[in-house]
């Protein structure tokens, strides 16, 4: 069985104001049912994995919530990070924990806030991922393009290889010219954050490019289940590097051939804003436009002459829109957001400004706030 991990951190900035710090986009059931983004990830793994090899890596702010989502994950999988050191740290941990309790176990690491439409063939590629892992080769999904996305890193494949290709290089997110030749040549993937290995394999790997985190996770997974565990943390943590998994060690391993990438053509999206989730949700009307159901809201929403917008309406009050094409409208008791869906990605910098300003009240979750999708 494989060993699924599920990083769940971060706070969909680009999702504010319904996504906050405290109560972030992952805790969200923003798939179109009634379970959150991280409840529909550990459902897509039930075929691959079973409960007792599920893990979920998250922060102290969010760790209560996670294990009142997921009450049949054991607390012992439940991974606190005291602060976020990025996802290489994480995904150590993880890797570092499960090989003390099986040590050439098969590991997979999926992020918590994707949206998968084809659960069926997300496992079939994950088995093949594992597959090539078994014989040592650290393993990545890529997705299929389906256009010139600048958003998304690129992975260049190479030689086949079993079910896919050996990885021959990470490209970072692209300008529009550069997306269009990848796109066109048919050589590469969308980098989805996505790995499969095993942890031996992995944990080796780790400590020929970064020696300082390797020791540190693997003190650390070896008090894991001991009292000294809390201390531990406190004394390690803070010292880690504060870096990506694919800087730390895949792109480094990319080059020694030792990476692999199957690819996936399941439906995949990353919810990184309002125009991404306006784009997957079906239309309430024949207008296009996309309404967001929140436990606060009794859908009160009226429009006339208005088309392809996503509206929120999560304060209990209506929310009319007149002659407004391809707005994004988040109506909530602290905050309204106004803005064109083409500048989705910018709600970021509206978070920063709110942090700068020292409005946290605004950054962090309104208690009770829940969405119903």
């Amino acid at each position: 069985m494989l060993h699924a991990v599920i990083p769940a951190g971060g706070s969909g900035t680009r999702l504010w104001p319904l996504s906050r710090a405290g109560h972030p986009k992952f805790l969200l059931p923003l798939t179109g049912s009634d379970r959150s983004l991280l409840q529909s990830t550990v459902d897509r793994l039930a075929s691959l994995s079973d409960v007792r090899h599920r893990y979920v890596v998250t922060g102290t702010a969010h760790a209560t919530a996670v294990a009142r989502q997921l009450p049949e994950i054991p607390q012992e999988n439940i991974l606190v990070e005291p602060s976020p050191r990025d996802s290489a740290a994480a995904i150590a941990l993880a890797a570092a924990v499960i090989a003390e309790r099986e040590s050439t176990a098969i590991m997979g690491a999926f992020s918590a806030d994707h949206l998968i439409a084809d659960a069926e063939g997300f496992a079939s590629t994950v088995r093949a991922a594992m597959d090539m892992a078994s014989d040592g080769l650290l393993m990545t999904i890529g997705i299929r393009p389906t256009g010139p996305e600048t958003g998304f890193g690129y992975l260049r494949r190479g030689e086949e290889i079993g079910a896919g290709n050996r990885l021959v290089e990470y490209k970072e997110k692209p300008d529009h010219v550069a997306a269009v030749e990848y796109v066109s040549s048919g050589n590469y993937l969308w980098n989805a954050g996505m790995f499969v290995w095993r942890v031996d394999v992995f944990l080796s790997e780790l400590q020929r490019q970064r020696p300082a985190l390797h020791d540190a996770v693997r003190r650390l997974a070896a008090a894991w289940e001991r009292p000294e565990r809390e201390d531990l943390l406190g004394e390690l943590w803070p010292t880690l590097e504060r870096i990506s998994v694919d800087y730390a060690v895949m792109e480094g391993a990319a080059t020694k051939g030792k990476v692999g990438v199957v690819p996936g053509d399941f439906g995949w999206n990353d919810i990184g804003d309002f125009d991404t989730l306006g784009s997957i949700l079906p239309p309430v009307d024949d207008s296009g436009n996309v309404v967001i159901e929140t436990a606060d809201s009794k859908t009160e929403i009226l429009t006339l002459d208005a088309r392809r917008n996503v509206i929120v309406p999560g304060s209990g009050r209506l929310v009319a829109a007149v002659g407004t094409d391809d707005l994004i409208v988040v109506d909530t008791p602290e905050a309204v957001l106004v803005c064109p869906r083409d500048r989705a990605q910018d709600v970021k910098q509206l978070v920063d400004q709110l942090k700068e300003r020292g409005d946290s009240g605004l950054v962090l979750s309104r208690p009770g706030a829940a969405v119903r999708g």
